[in-house]
């Protein structure tokens, strides 16, 4: 119970036998690449008497009994973490943590575990100095594990952050979008790809058609493409310059997958770039560092993993079950989609979706895509996304998600809700077999979300081989919209505890709901 007000004696004493730490393995960083005051995302030069948090605390891939608790110092230090159900940490239990230096650009991870589900949980992280002697300032945050009875649960989810040169912009006080969300109250948030802009500079200024000025904050790693595995570490440093993302951070547990935009626009395995921005044309050694730099500063655990990277699922209650796809590692080239058969998930990730589905008890199935199903995405003359623009059987990667969901329907799994962004608009699509050039398949709800803080863009061109049906759609009037004019969104999903109802909100930058609608279960 939330009211709880201390860890007990034996939860405590469990507890501090998981402490040992989770330190990814990195390239040592030269100490003439380590940035300064003018330079935030690299640990600072000047030293005081004490160990610095530089970028607030990180929460993520939270479970029934503990959650993967991130932080970053100024220095090498040891990361230390008190856990306690009091805020006031009266009683509380420290976690000795891993090592915070520069192989992993002072950034640390622990899995702080044998906590009791359901339970509002209080942490605090501290930098030790190496000698043990001193630490620095804690910096607090929370998060509640996931429960296992018939407990409501409430989530976020969007994505797309800091792109299209939309930076942080202290004019209209940052990314509100973040205080918005966090004024929900969520359980966790579902970011679902395009964490950061790598390939996405940033201006100074920006001058808007009707005049208006847009003013960014700029660092040297924002004011040019990320190539060096210290410039992919500087995109996520970025983002938690902003007050309102690093309180976010430190209020609300989160669910992380990747896109496109962590590496480069429309990337895909064994690409090499024209683009003349590059001087490493290579997109799988740019996707090696930037898989690095997502790693460190992101709250993902890679033991829960199925392939020690991105895709994996996670519980919460009897109710909901959430699927983390990996819709970029194992795709095919982009191509026109003609073809009869093309990946998008990989043979491996595939199977494990639809058994991992089938072997689930939930209530509600939701599968977290990077990419909409059945929205053409253009990339030149191929296609970026899943649907191919032509009608007719499924052909090109249209063909691995048309057996995904034969055998969703073949194994009798029901209630599944797929959520999505990438397409930086928000919108309710309806998918059935009766409107399909395939039949053999069962009807499903999509929702689309974002961007969080990026060009507003759409909406795009459905296709019709699934039978999709835009029921809402909110999106600007004209490509790439600045966040001032309000198309800026995130989605919420409420389930409750006792019907098992899904209700979904489709949400603006203040929180308001444009659209909603409650779904509820077939049993």
């Amino acid at each position: 119970m939330e009211n709880m007000r201390s860890l007990d004696r034996r939860s405590l004493l469990r507890a501090s036998a998981v402490g040992a730490g989770v330190l990814a393995s990195g390239l040592a960083v030269p100490a003439a690449a380590l940035a300064g005051p003018a330079n935030p995302s690299g640990p600072a030069l000047v030293r005081g008497d004490r160990p610095r948090l530089t970028h607030g605390v990180q929460s993520g891939d939270v479970t029934t009994d503990g959650a993967l608790v991130w932080a970053r110092a100024d220095r090498p230090s040891r990361m230390l973490v008190d856990v306690s159900f009091d805020p006031s940490f009266r009683v509380a239990r420290t976690y000795r943590g891993p090592l915070l230096t520069p192989d992993t650009d002072g950034t640390g991870k622990l899995r702080v575990g044998h906590l009791p589900p359901g339970h509002r949980v209080h942490y605090r992280v501290r930098a030790e100095d190496l000698d043990g002697r001193t630490c620095g300032e804690p910096v607090v945050g929370t998060f509640r594990t996931a429960p296992i009875g018939r407990e409501g649960v409430r989530f976020v989810w969007s994505g797309d952050i800091v792109g299209q040169g939309w930076g942080i912009n202290p004019d209209v006080g940052g990314m509100t979008i973040f205080s918005a969300m966090a004024a929900r109250r969520p359980d966790f948030f579902l970011c679902s790809g395009d964490t950061v802009y790598a390939d996405g500079p940033l201006a100074e200024t920006v001058t808007l058609p009707d005049g208006r000025r847009w003013r960014n904050l700029v660092t040297p790693e924002k004011s040019k493409v990320a190539e060096t595995l210290t410039e992919f570490r500087g995109q996520f440093a970025y983002n938690l310059l902003d007050e309102h993302y690093r309180r976010f951070a430190a209020a609300v547990p989160q669910i992380n997958q990747w896109d496109d935009h962590e590496v480069t626009n429309n990337w895909y395995p064994g690409e090499v770039l024209t683009d003349d921005r590059y001087t490493e044309k290579r997109v799988d050694v740019l996707a090696a560092r930037a898989f690095q730099a997502f790693h460190e500063w992101v709250p993902l655990d890679p033991k829960r993993a199925v392939d020690r990277r991105v895709y994996r699922n996670f519980t919460f209650g009897r109710h909901v079950e959430v699927f983390v796809l990996d819709m970029r590692t194992y795709r095919d080239a982009n191509s026109p989609g003609t073809a009869p058969f093309e990946r998008i998930l990989g043979e491996a990730q595939a199977r494990w979706l639809v058994d991992a589905l089938a072997r689930s008890r939930a209530t509600w199935k939701v599968i977290a895509a990077d990419l909409p199903l059945g929205l053409v995405v253009p990339d030149g003359t191929a296609n970026e996304g899943v649907a191919n623009g032509r009608p007719g059987v499924p052909a090109g990667r249209e063909a691995e998600i048309a057996w995904v969901l034969r055998e969703i329907a073949r194994r009798r799994v029901r209630d599944v809700v797929w959520l999505t962004a990438d397409v930086h608009y928000t919108a309710a699509h309806h998918y059935s077999p009766d409107r399909a050039a395939v039949r053999d398949f069962d009807p499903f709800w999509e929702f689309v979300s974002g961007p969080l803080h990026a060009g507003a863009f759409g909406p795009n061109k459905l296709d019709p081989t699934f039978g999709p049906e835009a029921v809402f759609v909110h999106a600007p009037p004209a490509a790439n919209t600045s966040p001032l004019d309000n198309f800026q969104h995130f989605g919420e999903i409420e389930v409750d505890g006792w019907s098992g109802d899904l209700t979904v909100h489709l949400r603006d930058a203040r929180g308001a709901s444009l659209w909603s609608k409650t779904l509820r279960p077939r049993r």
